[in-house]
């Protein structure tokens, strides 16, 4: 990663959409319960990092500058998703509602991206509008993503969800 492009946080957070994306369509049109819990390990890997350097980095970085019910919604789908990340995670392709997390899961992913990529009123254009340095925000997402994916290479995390209150992901 050190030989590859800096990319601004915005066109960073983009491109994870993208391969999030792709690895839930190929989930999708995969045969083999292998195949299939090879990708959703590895959907689960992508949007755990991604939630994280998000969680971390941008959301706090765009305190003041994006509407803040939009951010808030962001934490609570981050949640949401962290939830099923779990129960994924946890499961296998024998499980009988395993497929279905899957999906639910990449249904929620897919409305988040929206609300983060809408042109005018989204996320990403209002942190842009407001000025934000994208150059400082992806330089240092960048360097955390790639120590959080060795730090995961072992194995995710119990998730944090810091707005399911009173609730236990364990």
């Amino acid at each position: 990663m050190a030989n590859a492009p800096q990319l601004d946080a915005i066109a960073l957070l983009k491109a994870d959409h993208r391969k999030v994306e792709d690895l839930f369509a190929k989930f999708e049109s995969a045969t083999g319960d292998g195949k299939k819990q090879a990708l959703a390990e590895q959907i689960c890997m992508e949007l755990t990092i991604h939630a994280k350097i998000e969680e971390d980095i941008f959301y706090p970085a765009c305190e003041g500058s994006v509407e803040e019910d939009l951010l808030n919604e962001a934490y609570v789908e981050h949640d949401g998703a962290k939830v099923l990340i779990a129960e994924i995670e946890a499961g296998g392709p024998d499980d009988r509602f395993y497929e279905a997390k899957v999906k639910v899961l990449s249904e929620e992913i897919a409305h988040h991206i929206e609300e983060e990529e809408k042109r005018v009123e989204g996320v990403f254009a209002q942190a842009r509008k407001a000025g934000l340095d994208m150059d400082d925000l992806g330089a240092r997402m960048a360097a955390e993503k790639e120590q959080l994916m060795a730090a995961y290479k072992t194995g995710l995390p119990r998730p944090e969800a810091p707005t399911l209150q009173g609730t236990s992901l364990a």
